[in-house]
């Protein structure tokens, strides 16, 4: 296999990523963790062997230039409103529409705004006279102040799970008007293990999120939370956590450096709750944050973990947009007064309404403060250790045509969301695997490189996945070598099953899992468990990215984890 490789369709593979990385989050579960994990030393050494087989390409560097924007391109990047499900159809040719976040729009006891939706709309209710309904779409609070704050679209009513993220809308100038600032309550909790509770409760005292915290930072306890671009409760943890090192000004250094020496005990922010879930059953997370409606309703949840209240109530807020007409705020006033009446019982049986006593141990925050937070995150997340990443991009014969050409668009659009801090390589495979971009810091000159592997990757030939992630941790193998401290992640991007190459999955799983490498998969139009699987290895997240959103979840997947 001679070396010089072309760039065989890398970008496809990469920009695959992208759309898979946030798109819809499939979890990484039990089916790929490794029973036998080897050491680090017996790992490096099969590496070293499985190397000499794979004999990867080195393909010809290929600079582009970069070309950077201050135009806002959040609009353009959000998938089609059609992409998030319509779970309460209007009944009315005069409807207002309302945003839900998703532990009350979906089926079963996370349905209690659909159900009341559902009641609401046989009731007969009208407004001057005519007939009128609600439509429920479900809608992810983070996405929802995007679509917001854009006008890429608009609702009539807006209900996340918390204040936070309408506080976000005015700090990105959009003024809304409070319905209701409860429909339905509920709070945000810290979940620990019994065993890490009462061993707090000894030390501390109580659990509460200064003992929980202190603990974090003194490496006693070791848990996880959620993107806090994209979940009320992340926001919540990430604000309530800078709050608490400093409750006058939580954007000051004081705060900064408390949540650094807090989150240098994270092992990583979730993508999903799911994620977090699987890593605390597998043992790796002491501790992740939750909302009781969700906890109250899993028994292997309120068995096993206690709930300990933490931040801001998550009380569901109903608030009306600029854009609502005068009839659909009448339509919002009305359905929020038949929710008042009507739906205590049904929301007590769904699991809501469980901590009305709790009272939130924080103070009132702005939304300018809070888009600063979000930024303040996302520069000291890493605690001044560099992620060290390599994206392996499958560029088999699959991939050819239409797919590759959106994908290289996505990934090239996606590389502004990357802090220059971190370091970068690229390989891709198809038959053989091949070393597009060798790994480096993501300066400028990095990010022409990148730029210019993406857009000269073409498609053909089979799937060597195992190969290529060998190839991709030896990368990060070599680089660490000189990044002691760094991060490493590896991404796979791959929309089929393995069918080519030397090396099983068996000896794969053994050389990562003795690495301690995370290996997040991302499957376009792919066979998901297969590559949940190769997540399950070492904590990642696998997910399904079979939808139109893919450079929007790229953006959403860096701003968390780069």
């Amino acid at each position: 296999m001679g070396k010089k490789r072309v760039i065989i369709g890398m970008g496809v593979g990469l920009v695959v990523i992208g759309a898979l990385v946030f798109g819809i989050l499939f979890l990484t579960r039990n089916a790929g963790k490794n029973e036998r994990t080897i050491s680090t030393e017996t790992a490096t050494q099969r590496m070293a062997s499985m190397m000499r087989e794979i004999d990867p390409a080195t393909a010809d560097p290929v600079k582009s230039s970069v070309e950077y924007t201050e135009k806002d391109t959040t609009a353009e990047e959000l998938p089609d409103l059609n992409t998030n499900k319509v779970t309460a159809e209007a009944t009315t040719e005069t409807f207002a529409e309302i945003w839900s976040s998703p532990e009350k729009a979906g089926d079963g006891t996370d349905g209690w705004i659909r159900e009341m939706a559902e009641q609401f709309n046989a009731s007969g209710a009208t407004v001057g006279g005519k007939p009128v309904s609600v439509q429920i779409r479900t809608m992810s609070s983070g996405l929802g102040v995007d679509y917001i704050s854009t006008g890429k679209a608009t609702p009539a009513g807006y209900t996340p799970s918390n204040m936070l993220f309408v506080q976000l809308l005015a700090g990105r100038g959009i003024k809304t008007e409070v319905v209701r600032e409860r429909l339905v309550g509920n709070v945000a909790g810290i979940l620990l293990d019994k065993e890490h509770h009462d061993a707090l409760v000894k030390k501390y005292g109580t659990v509460d999120l200064k003992a929980v915290t202190e603990a974090v930072g003194a490496g006693e306890l070791t848990m996880g939370y959620t993107n806090p671009f994209t979940s009320s409760t992340g926001l919540n943890f990430l604000m309530s956590t800078l709050m608490r090192y400093d409750a006058k000004n939580p954007l000051s250094q004081t705060a900064t450096d408390g949540f650094r020496k807090f989150q240098e005990n994270v092992p990583f922010v979730a993508l999903t709750t799911v994620q977090m879930r699987d890593a605390a059953e597998r043992g790796a997370l002491d501790g992740f944050v939750l909302e009781w409606q969700l906890y109250t309703n899993d028994p292997s949840l309120s068995n096993n973990y206690v709930f300990v209240p933490f931040g801001y109530r998550h009380d569901n807020p109903l608030v009306s947009c600029p854009t609502a007409t005068d009839t659909e705020r009448q339509i919002l006033e009305q359905f929020a007064k038949f929710c008042d009446d009507n739906g205590g019982d049904l929301a007590e049986r769904y699991g809501f309404n469980g901590k009305n006593d709790y009272v939130a141990e924080v103070g009132d925050v702005s939304g300018e403060t809070l888009v600063a937070a979000q930024e303040l995150y996302k520069k000291n997340k890493d605690t001044g250790r560099p992620v060290l990443a390599v994206f392996v991009a499958d560029v088999s014969g699959s991939m050819s045509g239409s797919p590759l050409a959106e994908l290289q668009k996505s990934l090239v659009n996606s590389m502004r969301y990357i802090n220059t801090d971190n370091y970068v390589g690229l390989v891709s495979y198809s038959d053989f695997v091949t070393i597009d971009v060798p790994v480096n810091k993501f300066d400028l000159n990095q990010q022409a490189y990148f730029k210019g592997a993406v857009e000269h990757l073409r498609a053909s030939g089979g799937t060597a996945t195992f190969d290529a992630i060998i190839v991709a941790a030896n990368m990060i193998q070599d680089a660490l070598a000189q990044n002691p401290d760094a991060k490493p992640m590896i991404f796979v991007l791959s929309d089929g099953e393995t069918n080519q190459g030397f090396v099983k999955f068996e000896d794969m799983s053994d050389v990562i899992g003795g690495l301690h490498i995370p290996v997040y998969t991302i499957g376009y139009n792919a066979n998901i468990d297969a590559l949940k699987m190769i997540s399950g290895i070492n904590e990642a997240a696998s997910i399904d990215a079979s939808t139109d959103d893919v450079t929007y979840q790229l953006r959403n997947l860096f701003n968390a984890n780069m």
